[in-house]
């Protein structure tokens, strides 16, 4: 790659270079420690040097310099990944420029020469508009070709820039690059040589290809070969190891997969290593079927890690054996030896023995033994010897396929068994099928007695959940008699009660019971709740939830795959989100709800098998079927009549039970009658025209279009937020936007930056919206200091404290957004009563507190002087007498305390000390400080008049200043005006005379006291009522949030630092 000529100095980094070619005017440069094999000290150190420290993204290992004779100033021009890169550039300039530079009498213009062609070269291979516009096009082309080979987006996502940057991992920096595209952000680092994005997508692919549990992390993907004794030969592909599973996938998609759970391996052993066979190992698993992986690179480590794994898992999970019988392997018997007998089952009916069912009856009374079909079996139209002549066919292909390629959840899953699930799984084996398909038996033998242990915790328990649970249970396949009768209703209503007891995120959803209900037909109730586990929390993750955003993301997906592959059909219906609308159902009831359940079941084995991909290309299957009518059709409502009519008509010719009836079509009797439409021609056919879209290239569409689903979700949730606040607030909608804002990102900043707690989860989708997001204390004074207008100095922490404790009405520990917003708008646009009435609230319980952070202040137990004057010294020497307004205004008070509705609690001694030091915080560097301040000390001497005079009252039954006039104190100089005095200072016992400590509950100040006082002075009426400028208050924020949270964590892992330093 060419590169702007800029001068540097050789000197210096002779050290870190090794020259490789030289000419008059060229070196062609290694780094040092590239390239060697055993590599000495000093090229080890800089290697790590490159690899640990990524602050120019890495330097190139060769470059070339232009070098002028006799100068020690060199200028790069080229750089390259490769020896073969930078050889192309150095023949380039030895065939171009070489031997035209010798026409040049003057250095410096040999120079100029050089460094203008190289420019120009730039500006040739510059195509990128982006780039031509970008003041340093040369590393911004650089940063393209990174990002391309990094994320392997599509040529269509444009880069718009990029930042270096750290991106926060719990307490660790890591530095890296930020890219921002047309439609994604994206960040790559380095941290000790792991790239830690690849990793991550690496492993989401993992999980979703394998459909494992989210906790699997994966450790580690060779390439290797396996035996694939079907086929005779090794093929090849890549073996991928997690904590609990060994898997196997071919590079060929879908010829081979297998997926080998710990808890079924039994050991794994080195082989001799051979020139056929190069390091080879055998995993031998409880099926009796050893698998054979060769041309494993690091080998000898694998296998040391894989045992580590294997000896953890069976101590997790220990082993349970069943030696009560010995059947025939060749048998057609399911099992896993690891499993409880009554977990093992036959080809054509449950081998359980009637012993094993009485002791399961024990075990759980509660629990229905068998499936319900086995239980509900009905006769259908066709001949008895038809249907199992139909079925036997089934089971005699399934068993021939076992006996070559396994019959366990380690079996070879190959083209063929996909055939097989398509051509719909026989009765007799389809729950068992699922279990295997889906994995659940792993859960289900890892973990004996979970699902009873449920039932009786969770019955007879009354909530909202449950009161959903029982308005849905009748209407989940009413059309079936096992759910006309209260054995089948009594199974459901445990199932879905368990796991919403299991998984109280999800709790319940609708569409679940339809679900449910289907895998009780065909599988015991432990295992139905294991297939529901599976399916809700692997197979269709974020689907079962109040914003179903799992569902909306592959309704996105379904869009584009529509758009990709029918065009015309989405080119005639230009608003796709109509179809997405109808299809929803499709997605989250898996076509039960809409399909006769015949024929649905078959798409449920599919879904089992292949997944939601299996669901996506029957959906196209189904349109391309109807594009003529919907293309014919006038409007949603056709359109919709369409699919429903030709889905309804959906038969199931091999079906061995009769139709169940189906009230999910839109038409009426008059109309023509649709054509019937088999669902394994239906099935066969999107195989065979949808079936090339992969799991990666479905699981890139889910996260592009995850990203546009949240942010609407977002949107929509801040629109919400807004609309019910602003109407209670006078903030301007605008300045309120900013404030959620900076709410929301506080909140996720918490998220990221700071360890999980037992409050991390503070954003609670099922909350209304002005709740959703939620802060604890420290985030609030955090956006207290930020954006309230009293600021206090020092003291500004311990108001935020005290607000956040009165906003705080549960007592959680959290508040929410429209509490947060109305309590500053009484700071920034409230009346003057309204301010007053939020401090003296601040001062009183619960707000202030016996443990407040302010109990050490040397003003908490401070001796007040209660015989203070009400005449005053002011500084011209005129003298303001207030006890006629003293008179006046308690007799006000009086009056106006009869008018409020609701009388706050009266204020202590203590409360009132409190109340006015935040004043006088309050009032730190205003403009009109000093008068201010002699203001609120003619006002708090008045208060502690007041409070005197209700305590003397409050004695004698009689308040002396009613009465009559009360001879007062001699007027002190101006320079005596402070409110709290000293005993310390030289005073007389009468002078300084102090509250005794029972007599400070006696003191008390009402609200009405408080305000009256304040109102006597105008500097204090002024400062209440100037208007407040909320706008850069909100600027400022939103610059310092970052630079707030910043050296909030830097001082927190200071004393971390200091104490792991020697």
């Amino acid at each position: 790659m060419w590169l702007k000529p800029e001068e540097v100095l050789l000197k210096n980094a002779l050290k870190l270079w090794v020259t490789q070619k030289s000419s008059c005017y060229f070196i062609l440069q290694r780094r040092r420690g590239h390239g060697e094999g055993g590599g000495r000290l000093t090229g080890r150190l800089v290697g790590a040097l490159d690899a640990v420290l990524d602050s120019n993204a890495r330097v190139a290992p060769f470059r070339i310099l232009l070098q002028v004779p006799g100068s020690q100033v060199y200028s790069p021009i080229a750089c390259g990944a490769t020896l073969e890169e930078i050889t192309q550039h150095w023949d380039w300039l030895e065939q171009n420029l070489l031997h035209t530079l010798s026409v040049f009498d003057n250095k410096d213009d040999i120079a100029s020469f050089v460094k203008g062609k190289v420019k120009a070269l730039i500006a040739e291979e510059t195509s990128s508009r982006l780039a031509e516009q970008e003041d340093e096009p040369e590393k911004f082309r650089e940063a393209l070709v990174k990002f391309e080979a990094r994320f392997n987006f599509p040529e269509a996502e444009k880069l718009v820039t990029y930042y270096s940057c750290c991106c926060w991992k719990g307490r660790v920096p890591r530095q890296g690059w930020l890219y921002l595209s047309v439609h994604h952000v994206c960040f790559y680092s380095f941290f000790l040589g792991k790239e830690v994005l690849e990793a991550r997508a690496q492993n989401e692919f993992f999980r979703a290809f394998f459909r494992l549990p989210r906790r699997e992390k994966l450790h580690a993907v060779l390439d290797c070969s396996l035996w694939t004794p079907f086929s005779r030969c090794h093929t090849a592909g890549r073996m991928f190891a997690s904590d609990s599973y060994i898997c196997f996938a071919s590079k060929e998609d879908g010829c081979c997969k297998v997926i080998l759970p710990l808890r079924e391996v039994v050991s794994i052993e080195k082989m001799e290593d051979t020139s056929l066979l190069p390091s080879p190992i055998i995993i031998s698993v409880r099926s009796k079927m050893a698998f054979q992986f060769i041309e494993l690179r690091d080998r000898d480590s694998l296998v040391e890690s894989l045992l580590v794994r294997l000896k953890q898992v069976h101590a997790d999970h220990p082993v349970r054996y069943d030696t009560s019988r010995d059947e025939d392997v060749t048998s057609p018997v399911f099992y896993s030896a690891n499993m409880c007998s009554d977990h093992r089952f036959g080809g054509l009916e449950t081998l359980s023995s009637q012993n094993n069912e009485e002791r399961e009856k024990e075990t759980n009374p509660r629990l229905h033994p068998e499936a319900l079909v086995a239980a509900f079996r009905q006769s259908g139209s066709q001949s008895p010897d038809s249907r199992l002549s139909r079925e036997q066919i089934k089971i005699s292909l399934w068993n021939d396929h076992f006996v070559e390629y396994g019959r366990t959840v380690c079996m070879f899953r190959t083209e063929k068994i996909r055939k097989l699930v398509a051509m719909g799984i026989p009765e007799s084996l389809r729950g068992k099928l699922w279990l295997l398909f889906s994995d659940a038996v792993t859960d289900l033998a890892a973990h004996p007695g979970y699902y009873g242990n449920l039932v009786e915790e969770s019955m007879g328990k009354c909530c909202l959940v449950t009161e959903e649970i029982e308005r849905d249970l009748h209407r989940s396949l009413p059309e079936h008699p096992a759910f006309q009768n209260e054995t089948g209703i009594a199974a459901l209503r445990r199932v879905l009660t368990a796991y919403a007891h299991r998984n109280p995120q999800i709790g319940y959803c609708q569409s679940m019971n339809i679900l449910t209900s289907v895998l009780l037909l065909y599988a015991k109730e432990e295992e139905a709740f294991w297939l529901l586990v599976a399916v809700c929390e692997r197979m269709l993750p974020d689907y079962f939830n109040h914003r179903v955003i799992g569902a909306q993301v592959d309704q996105s997906v379904f869009e584009e795959l529509i758009k990709e592959q029918l065009p015309e059909l989405a080119e005639h219906m230009q608003d796709l989100s109509a179809l997405a609308s109808i299809s929803l159902s499709w997605f989250l009831t898996l076509f039960l709800s809409i399909m006769p359940l015949e024929s649905a079941v078959n798409v449920v084995d599919c879904f089992f098998y292949d997944g939601i991909k299996a669901i996506f290309q029957l959906g196209l299957a189904v349109l391309e079927a109807n594009a003529e009518d919907l293309c014919r059709s006038k409007d949603d409502g056709q359109a919709l009549m369409v699919l429903s009519r030709f889905l309804d008509h959906i038969k199931n010719e091999d079906s061995p039970g009769p139709p169940v009836g189906s009230h999910h079509a839109f038409f009426s009797d008059d109309q023509e009658p649709c054509p019937v439409t088999d669902i394994a021609d239906l099935i066969r056919d999107s195989y065979e025209k949808f079936g090339d879209q992969s799991v990666a290239q479905i699981e890139h569409m889910r996260r592009k279009h995850r990203i546009r689903v949240l942010q609407g979700h977002e949107d929509t949730t801040k629109q919400n937020v807004l609309r019910v606040v602003i109407p209670e607030v006078s903030v301007l909608p605008e300045d309120l936007e900013e404030l959620y804002d900076l709410f929301k990102r506080e909140h996720m900043m918490s998220c990221y930056w700071e360890q999980p707690g037992p409050l991390a989860l503070r954003h609670d989708p099922s909350r209304p919206y002005a709740e959703q997001y939620r802060i604890d204390a420290r985030q609030f004074a955090r956006l207290f200091q930020l954006v309230s207008p009293w600021t206090c100095g020092a003291h500004t922490d311990i108001l935020a404290e005290r607000t956040f404790r009165l906003l705080d009405d549960n007592m959680d520990h959290l508040i929410e957004f429209k509490a947060f917003v109305s309590c500053l708008d009484i700071m920034y646009n409230g009346e003057m009563n309204e301010k007053i009435k939020l401090l003296y609230r601040l001062h009183i319980p619960p707000a202030l507190t016996e443990n407040d952070r302010d109990s050490q202040s040397p003003l908490k137990n401070p001796l007040l002087s209660t015989s203070r004057p009400l005449v005053f010294g002011k500084s011209n020497g005129d003298t303001i007498d207030y006890q006629k307004q003293l008179k006046q205004m308690i007799k006000d008070l009086a009056k106006e305390k009869d008018k409020t509705e609701k009388e706050l609690p009266k204020m202590s001694q203590r409360e009132f000390i409190q109340f006015c030091k935040t004043l006088y915080s309050m009032f730190h560097e205003d403009p009109e400080e000093n008068d201010l301040y002699q203001a609120i000390a003619t006002v708090t001497t008045l208060l502690l008049q007041i409070g005197e005079v209700g305590q003397r009252g409050s004695g004698s039954g009689s308040c002396s200043l009613e009465g009559g006039d009360e001879p007062l104190a001699p007027a002190p100089s101006p320079e005596q005006d402070s409110v709290f005095v000293d005993t310390e200072a030289g005073k007389s016992p009468q002078e300084s005379q102090a509250f005794p400590e029972q007599a400070e509950g006696d003191w008390t100040v009402s609200l009405e006291h408080i305000l009256a006082s304040l109102l006597t002075e105008q500097s204090l009426v002024n400062f209440f009522e100037k208007p407040l400028d909320i706008k850069s208050k909100l600027e400022n924020a939103k610059i310092n949030q970052y630079s707030l949270k910043t050296c909030e964590m830097s001082r927190q892992l200071q004393p971390e630092l200091k104490l792991s330093s020697p």
